[in-house]
């Protein structure tokens, strides 16, 4: 019997494609342009060590507080 294979890493793009000189991070997926030039023959497990990483990246940026719109009068 075979084990069912794992539900595949979508891809983190979210279409915000711009890269950041500061930390070489895209300020939409925080990938590197390694990862994502690599991302289509990326095996899973590469796939999901991206992703790992990810999270770790995301949880370490600063939170930035929302800003109010301007009041129009």
């Amino acid at each position: 019997m075979t084990q069912p294979s794992p539900v595949p890493c979508p891809s983190p793009c979210i279409n915000v494609c711009r890269m950041n000189d500061a930390t070489g991070l895209c300020e939409g997926c925080l990938r590197t342009l390694d990862e994502i030039a690599l991302w289509s023959v990326l095996d899973e497990e590469d796939k999901r060590a991206v992703c790992a990483a990810l999270t770790q990246r995301r949880a370490s940026l600063p939170t930035v507080e929302p800003t109010s719109p301007a009041d129009p009068t």
